[in-house]
């Protein structure tokens, strides 16, 4: 197998990365510095590829999990914002710190059930709560638009039980 050069992976498929990133993030400030950790994995990445995958399988494959990293990355920063010490310290009383608190805790443990996901469930289920569309997300994914909703759907089925303890036995529905 011929050594590939990074320079023209980005020149087939940069387009198809900027779309991604810009699918992924909506700011673009910060689909800039996205856009760029990603060139940055798959230049490293590189390196490692096989070719038990396509080419275009492979680059994807990087983008996407950079990119789904990232969108957890912001999800924790936004909720850390929204739960800030200061905030405790302007909370009239100690039911609204405690009610913080209780909501820290609360997207810390849904947090934790979006880690354990399979990556193409975790890599959906960070799309939707980004804020993204079924068609959208089955471009990222390749999926049709009704799968992706049938995805999420159960997918939030799952995390709701799991939340809650109430998550069903192999087989049960």
């Amino acid at each position: 197998m011929s050594k590939i050069s990074y320079g023209d992976v980005a020149l087939e498929y940069g387009a198809a990365i900027n779309r991604l990133a810009r699918a992924y993030e909506a700011d673009p400030e910060i689909c800039r510095d996205l856009l760029q950790d990603i060139h940055v994995a798959l230049w490293k990445s590189l390196r490692s590829f096989d070719g038990r995958c396509s080419l275009r399988t492979w680059v994807y494959r990087v983008a996407h999990n950079v990119a789904a990293s990232h969108v957890l990355r912001r999800v924790r920063e936004r909720m850390r914002r929204t739960v800030s010490l200061e905030e405790l310290d302007v909370a009239a009383n100690k039911e609204d710190a405690e009610m913080v608190l209780d909501r820290r805790q609360a997207f810390e443990k849904l947090m934790e059930l979006i880690r354990r996901l399979n990556p193409l469930d975790r890599q959906i289920i960070l799309c939707y709560l980004e804020g993204m569309d079924a068609p959208a997300i089955g471009e990222i994914t390749g999926m049709s638009s009704g799968a992706v909703t049938t995805k999420v759907h159960r997918i939030k089925n799952v995390l709701v039980r799991k939340f809650h303890g109430t998550e069903l036995k192999h087989g049960e529905r």
